[in-house]
């Protein structure tokens, strides 16, 4: 099986389930002793957890990525904790446990950040039309139009 669920379907009734998600790097936070990584595919985010208890090869493949690499990642979904629940996602109140990570891909450094509302320029946003569409707002417009 490729994937377990989407990024955007986990939620508190999935800890201590096994995951495995695979999207684009949103961003990636280097803490140290910890890594997060939000990871993004076309349902929303999910936050990656590594920390002192990841294998040293992940741990140090993770502090590799940058964003818009494509990932493949399984582990267990956990709990956040008290204060580090995100209201503003969807998953805020989970996060993965990563205990296996594979690039499927990597990426040069993108021309604008895929957000949805990004500060680039209309002519340098369709001349990277591919990268455009990975946006949340233009993928909510697709799928009106399909339905």
């Amino acid at each position: 099986m490729y994937r377990t669920k989407y990024c955007a379907e986990f939620s508190e009734a999935d800890v201590g389930t096994r995951a495995k998600v695979c999207g684009w790097v949103q961003k990636q936070r280097d803490l140290g002793t910890l890594i997060f990584i939000d990871l993004r595919d076309r349902t929303g985010m999910v936050q990656l957890a590594f920390d002192s208890d990841t294998d040293k090869q992940i741990f140090d493949d993770a502090f590799g990525v940058r964003a818009e690499y494509v990932l493949s990642a399984s582990g267990i979904v956990r709990s956040r904790g008290e204060g580090a629940v995100n209201p503003n996602m969807a998953t805020g109140e989970v996060e993965i446990e990563v205990n296996c990570l594979k690039v499927l891909g990597e990426s040069e450094t993108p021309p604008f950040e895929i957000l949805p509302d990004t500060a680039a320029k209309e002519d340098l946003r369709l001349k990277y039309r591919y990268l455009d569409l990975r946006r949340a707002n233009l993928q909510k417009n697709i799928l009106m139009r399909h339905k």
